[in-house]
């Protein structure tokens, strides 16, 4: 390995925001998944999280990535979940907060919600939306301003809109410097993680269920 690629990963490592990620309830398009991968990849998401709630959905493992995510999902775990409340504790756990995107009454517009605290970004499919089972864990909902004759976007595209508004926020607030909330530790591991990951042609395009079989 060149010096020049250790110093790019080592940077990439040390940009990981600890506090940010993305679930996904119901979205089995691959290439969608794959999409979102590379946004998170690109704002410096470690790890997303993958649920499906629904009966004909529960395989133990499932393919993401493909072509769409760019090289990316070997940079970005995936969590694969069938039960919300196996998936959401994890979430809370580490996250304290899930934000979803639906269009409730109670719903913000998306560049009024404060992303450099610790967040889930909660998306649904595109012809459902996030279901009544997620929306119970959910603690606030937003919507993306439109101005058009279509009243929503592609899952993935709405994903890299949401996700480049936090980069945004973060960016002005240092967080991709000096004032990044993860420790040096951490960030030391997830270099050696990812000097490991470099070496590998496998990119692990299959994500295992978490919660194990029914």
């Amino acid at each position: 390995m060149t010096p020049e690629r250790r110093q790019r990963l080592k940077e990439i490592a040390s940009r990981r925001q600890p506090g940010l990620t993305v679930i996904l309830e119901n979205v089995h398009d691959p290439h969608n998944i794959g999409a979102v991968i590379r946004s998170c990849d690109s704002v410096g998401i470690s790890e997303i999280f993958v649920l499906y709630t629904e009966s004909h959905l529960t395989e133990n493992h499932i393919l993401v990535g493909k072509k769409s995510s760019g090289g990316a999902r070997k940079w970005v775990d995936v969590h694969y979940y069938t039960s919300p409340e196996a998936c959401f504790s994890h979430v809370k756990d580490k996250y304290k907060r899930v934000l979803a995107t639906h269009l409730g009454e109670e719903a913000v517009p998306l560049h009024h919600l404060c992303l450099t605290e610790p967040a889930a970004l909660l998306f649904g499919n595109e012809r459902d939306g996030v279901s009544k089972a997620a929306l119970a864990y959910a603690d606030g909902n937003f919507l993306i301003p439109q101005m058009g004759m279509a009243k929503s976007l592609n899952i993935s595209v709405a994903c890299a809109v949401t996700l480049y508004e936090a980069l945004r926020q973060r960016l002005d607030a240092g967080m991709y410097g000096e004032r990044n909330p993860m420790p040096e530790k951490e960030k030391l591991a997830l270099f050696e993680a990812y000097l490991e990951r470099s070496d590998k042609k496998n990119k692990n395009r299959t994500a295992r269920r978490v919660d194990g079989e029914e």
